[in-house]
This record gives structure tokens, sequence and C-alpha cells, in this order.
């Protein structure tokens, strides 16, 4: 049974879409808000993005017990993050033991950056409102 949205859409001219610039005041926070990295804008992913910025690298073992997540919920979400090219990852065996390392990419680094960006933006005209 398919479920149905009762939430209300705007119509897409009535959201502004205002970029957040340091020096400009941001008039709506929700022209913001439609901006927003999908990819990173779900805790599992943005806990790896965030995770893997404040290091080198991490295992997998190292990322699941951070993230507290299963095996199964934190590799789906590091191969979407792989396949957008966020992280790469190594992976290799010690003995018959594989070993997974994940590190964040330049370009995942730019996403993290302009993703707190955005939500920095957001907060600050909230602020304001």
């Amino acid at each position: 049974m398919a479920k149905s949205s009762t939430a209300r859409k705007l119509p897409h001219d009535a959201i502004p879409h205002t970029r957040p610039v340091a020096d400009k005041p941001v008039k709506h926070a929700g022209g913001i808000a439609t901006e927003l990295d999908r990819l990173l804008h779900d805790r599992m992913r943005l806990g790896i993005v965030s995770a893997l910025a404040a290091t080198d690298d991490l295992s997998f073992s190292e990322l699941k017990a951070a993230l507290n997540a299963t095996d199964g919920n934190l590799s789906v979400h590091a191969r979407k993050l792989e396949d957008a090219g966020y992280l790469s990852c190594t992976k290799r065996f010690e003995g018959r033991t594989p070993r997974t390392r994940y590190k964040l990419t330049a370009a995942g680094r730019r996403a993290l950056e302009k993703y707190l960006d955005h939500m920095d933006a957001i907060i600050r005209a909230t602020r304001r409102g």
C-alpha cells in the first residue's frame, strides 16, 4: 500500500532562490534549504563525511563504531558517497580478513564545506527572522 503525502507543496516560483554569501543578508531560509546537497542531507552520510573530515582515513570498523551503524547500513551509505566521488575506498586482505578504509576526497571536502555554508546561512536567516 502506497503512502500518501499530505504535505502542502509550494509552487516552485514561490520559493526565492538566494545563494548564501557572507556579506549579503539572506531574505528567505527556504530558498537556501532547497539548494542543500540531498546526498549529504542524511544523518548517516553526513556522519560519515564529517568523521572523515576530521582525520586522514578511517576503517570500516572505526566508522561503524563511531556512527553506531550496522554493516549493511554503513556499506550502503558509503557506497552512495563513493559513487558520487565524495569518498575513496581501498580494500585489501590481511590473511583472510578483509580490511576496508575510507578517505574523504577533495570533492567530498568541497561538498561538505558547501553544505555547512548552506546550513550556516539557514541558521543565520532563521535567527534574524
